[in-house]
């Protein structure tokens, strides 16, 4: 019998999931040398048949991506059959979660204010220390300090909210050279209109919403006051857009090569890939990142993916001339690709279109959420072959499959809604049908 975990973070136990490995990455997915040298040697040592790998999504340290991490895999051990011996890899990398963003069944992060959204437009202590993490030096630090004066102040006059959103867009600029301007973008390249166009424009439109996830910064006073919950929402878009470009890096130059070591030191391995949020991203982009021989991956599940619907697409249907960034690599899989989507999820079903919109594109509000939509919140479109079924049911062997799981990830208060819903025992179940996985 697997063992007993000492107290969770919200207070209860879990079940020990093992042999369990780390992989941790950088920003720019360096890989952690040692780490990926005991997983190499420890699955062939412990004669894992199946091996889970896990990315988180946004998040806010280790410590929380662990607990997320034996919360999901707890499950695992009663499932799988005898003849199965698992293995459980997560996989650390540097994100950032705003700590008024609740998760179900984990205490909430310290934050003042009501449930869900902070009683003012601030950048609280909290807040501000992760920032710092995922943004680090003393030039950052300066314009983290000077965001934080201006939410406090909340001025009336109009440049202090172009000010505030060229501090954002400095804030999450990547240097030139860097690798991560390959990974901006899932359908072409181009900044996203919310770090580019007219500041009260963009706050007026996340201020709205904000208010359709059930958050009311009108209550606050003024027009201009309300604004600058939408300056604050920008902060919030602009950190997970950097998240977002940062999960394509590390999947792509860190996990996807690290697969094809794996695969190469333990052939006989069996692979299953899951991610959550840009989690589900970044494993994405680690099927483009592996040697085109490896055949070790035998499904990838992605749980409300934070990346675009017609990532996978041959061609997009607003420019037949591209597709998707994506596109094929769910032929790298031998198995199904698997997305699971819930409409509940607000993060990705209100906010993700607004932030995703790139500048100079002319959809309108009225096709705004067809365009730039969410995977894990409408599933995969615009792929060849690409089917949709209901949770439980019979998944194909091979392919792209789009799961509608609203009727179980729906818990979850605003501004995101059910988009950290995941640690279900039937989420398990989707994992072990994609990857053929015997279970008892």
């Amino acid at each position: 019998m697997p063992r007993i975990w000492p107290p969770a973070p919200d207070g209860g136990t879990m079940v020990v999931v093992e042999p369990y490995w780390e992989l941790t990455f950088d920003a720019d997915g360096d890989v952690d040398a040692a780490q990926r040298d005991r997983l190499l040697s420890g699955a062939e040592d412990e004669r894992v048949t199946d091996l889970l790998v896990f990315a988180h999504g946004w998040n806010n340290d280790q410590r929380r991506a662990r607990a997320l991490y034996r919360r999901f895999f707890t499950p695992f051990a009663a499932l799988a059959g005898p003849e199965v011996r698992l293995g459980y890899v997560g996989v650390l990398w540097p994100a950032v979660r705003f700590p008024d963003e609740r998760i179900p069944d984990f205490e909430p992060s310290a934050a003042p204010g009501m449930p869900g959204a902070p009683a003012a437009p601030a950048l609280d202590a909290p807040t501000r220390r992760l920032l710092a993490e995922v943004f680090p030096g003393p030039e950052q630090a300066a314009r983290l300090d000077r965001l934080a004066r201006l939410l406090e102040e909340r001025s009336e006059a109009r440049s202090r909210l172009d000010e505030f959103a060229r501090h954002v867009r400095d804030l999450v600029a990547v240097r030139e050279t860097s690798p991560a301007h390959e990974f901006a973008d899932d359908t072409g390249g181009g900044e996203p209109a919310m770090l580019t166009d007219d500041a009260v424009e963009v706050c007026e439109v996340l201020a709205a919403a904000l208010e359709s996830t059930g958050h009311h910064p009108e209550l606050f006073g003024g027009l201009r006051k309300r604004l600058w919950h939408g300056a604050r929402e920008l902060l919030r878009q602009g950190s997970y857009y950097a998240m977002k470009r940062r999960a394509g890096a590390v999947g792509q130059l860190g996990l996807g090569p690290a697969l094809g070591l794996l695969a190469a030191d333990v052939p006989r391995l069996r692979v299953h890939l899951v991610g959550h949020s840009f989690g589900a991203r970044l494993v994405s982009y680690a099927l483009r990142g592996m040697p085109a021989t490896v055949g070790c991956v035998k499904s990838a599940t992605l749980l409300q993916g934070a990346f675009s619907h017609y990532a996978f697409s041959e061609r997009l249907p607003h420019d037949r001339s591209r597709g998707g960034a994506l596109r094929g690599v769910h032929q790298r899989i031998d198995g199904p690709l698997v997305a699971c989507f819930s409409r509940h999820d607000d993060a990705l079903g209100k906010l993700y279109p607004l932030a995703s919109k790139l500048a100079g594109d002319s959809a309108s509000f009225l096709g705004l959420w067809e365009r730039w939509g969410a995977v894990g919140f409408d599933g995969i479109k615009a792929t060849d072959g690409a089917g949709r079924v209901r949770l439980g049911a019979a998944l194909p062997r091979r392919g792209c499959v789009s799961v509608d799981a609203a009727a179980l990830v729906r818990r979850g208060g605003p501004p995101s809604g059910a988009h950290s819903d995941i640690c279900h025992e039937e989420l398990a179940r989707v994992v072990c049908g994609a990857g053929r996985i015997d279970v008892a």
